[in-house]
């Protein structure tokens, strides 16, 4: 822009002589306007309506009426919803939809909830990149009538900008899906973000009733891994990537200030499977001893199971190794014979992690690849490892002895 030129009612800017993107035919380049456009919507708080290609580089035709600005909490709640619907948290969609300014706070949310599944559950069953934004607003529509929806003016306009952000990468692939393409900044983005707000609702949604959900942590470090950043708007490996690889990848970004949240997050999971492995451990081995079930009772609860099986899963995502098979996730309750039994198993599939030592030298080889700042917090992990499982064993005496 030439400043010395422009005033408040003329805008001067510099010619730029190229092809239109309409005319270049390339999906990537459709990638980095979606990209940009999320960046700046997501992460500066404005907007821009009509996004066709030449909007994506410049503003033009009059159409200033287009822009505006998306305020933090909007952000912040538009990020939430998008996290919640494509995990299929309807309960926590429908107040989101109050904080957007969508539904009035006097809402029946659990009929909101209801209708919100109904309209979404089979949509999103298909995976998040297969989620047709447009699909999701045509959907919509009956239950935004029935529920009495309220469209602040920002919202039509942001929904306009993707629609048509949509529209224009449809004609390049009729396979694309903008939100497909944009998740992985939204899961970074909830992952690595110092905002209360989505720091709270990540712990909502890897903690459903207290107990961890290893699978959404996958989900979410996974799709991170896809996403574009402002340094390299390069395709990050997703599939058929090596193992090596994707645990730098997963290492590099949990031992970073951002990852902080996150680190913190696994490490306290990491624990509690280390504190489950030990008392499995100690009870195989008391097995073995004549009669010992009839003068020492079992130490593992159903509790010290699950943090044993989200153990190994921890172990197979921080390795970039894909599960080897699946096991029984039930805690329906059992004799002590056949706690044993499961005991022993679930013992056998940790211990058993890796096929060999050649399975573990990628793990130790990719250390000396990592930043020194990484390479630094990964020294700090064993003592924070040692304090909290010492905190676990004194509050589970504590338990036994006095409760």
């Amino acid at each position: 822009m030439y400043t010395e030129y422009t005033t408040r009612k003329v805008i001067v800017m510099e010619w730029i002589e190229g092809r239109r993107l309409s005319e270049v035919k390339d999906l990537y380049l459709i990638e980095v306007g979606v990209y940009c456009s999320f960046n700046q919507l997501l992460e500066c708080g404005f907007y821009h309506a009509d996004p066709h290609p030449g909007n994506l580089l410049r503003t033009s035709d009059g159409k200033l009426a287009y822009l505006g600005e998306f305020k933090q909490e909007l952000r912040d709640g538009f990020i939430e919803a998008c996290l919640h619907l494509v995990n299929r948290d309807f309960d926590a969609l429908a107040t989101d939809f109050v904080t957007l300014g969508l539904l009035p706070p006097t809402a029946e949310k659990e009929a909101v909830t209801k209708a919100l599944t109904g309209v979404f559950q089979n949509a999103v069953s298909k995976g998040v990149r297969n989620i047709s934004f447009g699909d999701l607003l045509g959907n919509l529509g009956t239950t935004m009538y029935k529920f009495k929806f309220r469209i602040p003016s920002y919202f039509s306009l942001v929904i306009r900008s993707l629609a048509v952000l949509e529209g224009i990468a449809v004609g390049f692939n009729p396979d694309y899906k903008v939100l497909g393409s944009t998740y992985p900044w939204i899961a970074r983005k909830v992952l690595t973000d110092s905002s209360p707000q989505l720091r709270s609702s990540l712990e909502n949604l890897l903690y459903k009733d207290g107990v961890f959900d290893i699978d959404r942590l996958e989900s979410l470090l996974t799709e991170s891994l896809r996403a574009k950043t402002d340094k390299t708007l390069v395709k990050q490996p997703s599939e058929g990537a090596d193992s090596k690889m994707v645990m730098k990848e997963i290492l590099s970004f949990t031992l970073t200030e951002k990852g902080g949240f996150v680190r913190k997050i696994i490490v306290q999971e990491f624990a509690k499977g280390l504190d489950a492995l030990g008392l499995a451990t100690l009870e195989t081995a008391a097995a073995r001893v004549p009669f010992s079930t009839f003068f020492f009772p079992s130490l593992m609860t159903e509790e010290d199971i699950v943090n044993l099986r989200t153990f190994q899963r921890l172990m197979l995502l921080l390795s970039g190794t894909r599960r080897k098979e699946d096991f029984n996730t039930g805690t329906t309750k059992a004799s002590p014979d056949q706690n044993q039994i499961l005991y022993t198993e679930e013992l056998s599939l940790v211990l058993n992690q890796f096929d060999s030592i050649q399975d573990i030298l990628p793990v130790l080889s990719v250390i000396p690849e990592l930043p020194a700042e990484s390479q630094q917090q990964l020294l700090q992990l064993p003592a924070n490892l040692v304090q909290q499982l010492i905190s676990r064993a004194a509050a589970r005496t504590v338990k036994r002895v006095f409760l």
